[in-house]
């Protein structure tokens, strides 16, 4: 029988800046966690909060720094088929770099956390949102170039399909667990809720860095007057646009959809062009999570 053997193929070629990248996203998130939140005993979220209640209930010799290593880098491993070599690289260097930020943060430099947060005192709102935030910035520079910052997001991906649950399902129901297993283990459940929204405010920074703030929409307009209106937007907006050809279910007449991609702040126009020009049209807005490319109309 042939031994099987492991697959380290590059799915595309490792880059220097990325490094560097994945580097600043895990300092980032090292200051989330020792500065704003483990100074007043509130959690991360995933595998990072997990690191964080098994590094208080355990002796003093195993770190938070520790937990971080053993719990992540195996899971990287374990979905490194499924997530490509380049994934796992990525990955596991922005985990060491959040590990050895974190010891630094927390036994080198001259920091006193005793007392609560450098920055937010024993303020525990401000060090639930701020750290949230925080650590939301650093998990979404890690997500936007190729990366991951906490290997929860590997386990979703693998089981969460087989689990009949989205990833993002997965990933909060997992968090709900650990937050329930916080309040039992500490008979407390107010910093457990802290918790709670820390996590919420680390998701929407993570949105933030992943998405941006101006999030892209796409217009699809089915009408029977296409070039006027294919016209008329590319005029007042200046970019290309899609003409795909449809059929009516019921009527069975031909006509065209109008694909065209918009930022927020056009849509009011958008509806008023196509208004104008077709009172029948039918129009449909939705969230475009990514753009790549240029559209652009046409110079002649």
């Amino acid at each position: 029988m042939k031994k099987p053997t492991l697959n380290l193929k590059l799915s595309e070629p490792l880059q220097p800046h990325i490094f560097l990248i994945m580097m600043l996203a895990g300092i980032i998130s090292a200051i989330g966690v020792t500065m704003f939140l483990a100074p007043v005993h509130l959690y991360d979220s995933a595998i990072s909060g997990t690191s964080m209640l098994l590094w208080q209930i355990t002796p003093p010799q195993f770190s938070f720094s520790f937990f971080l290593v053993i719990l992540n880098v195996p899971l990287f491993l374990f979905g490194l088929k499924k997530q490509g070599a380049t994934f796992t690289i990525y990955s596991v260097w922005a985990v060491v770099v959040f590990s050895i930020a974190s010891h630094i943060f927390e036994e080198v430099l001259p920091i006193d956390v005793s007392a609560g947060s450098p920055f937010a005192g024993d303020d525990v709102l401000l060090c639930a949102i701020f750290g949230g935030l925080i650590c939301g910035i650093g998990s979404g520079l890690s997500v936007r170039f190729g990366g991951a910052i906490d290997g929860i997001e590997v386990l979703a991906v693998i089981f969460a399909r087989q689990l009949g649950l989205t990833v993002g399902t997965f990933i909060m129901i997992y968090n709900i667990t650990l937050y329930v297993i916080i309040g039992c283990i500490f008979q407390s459940w107010i910093l457990p809720m802290y918790s709670i929204l820390t996590y919420c405010v680390a998701v929407k920074a993570i949105d933030f860095i992943t998405e941006g703030l101006d999030k892209a929409k796409s217009a699809m307009i089915v009408t029977s007057k296409p070039a006027e209106i294919s016209g008329s937007l590319s005029e007042a907006f200046g970019t290309g646009i899609t003409h795909i050809d449809a059929r009516g279910f019921y009527s069975g007449k031909e006509s065209t959809i109008v694909y065209f991609v918009v930022n927020r702040f056009q849509i009011t126009r958008l509806k008023r062009i196509v208004t104008s020009i077709d009172k029948n049209a039918f129009i449909t807005i939705t969230e475009v999570s990514d753009v790549l490319g240029r559209s652009v109309k046409k110079s002649h």
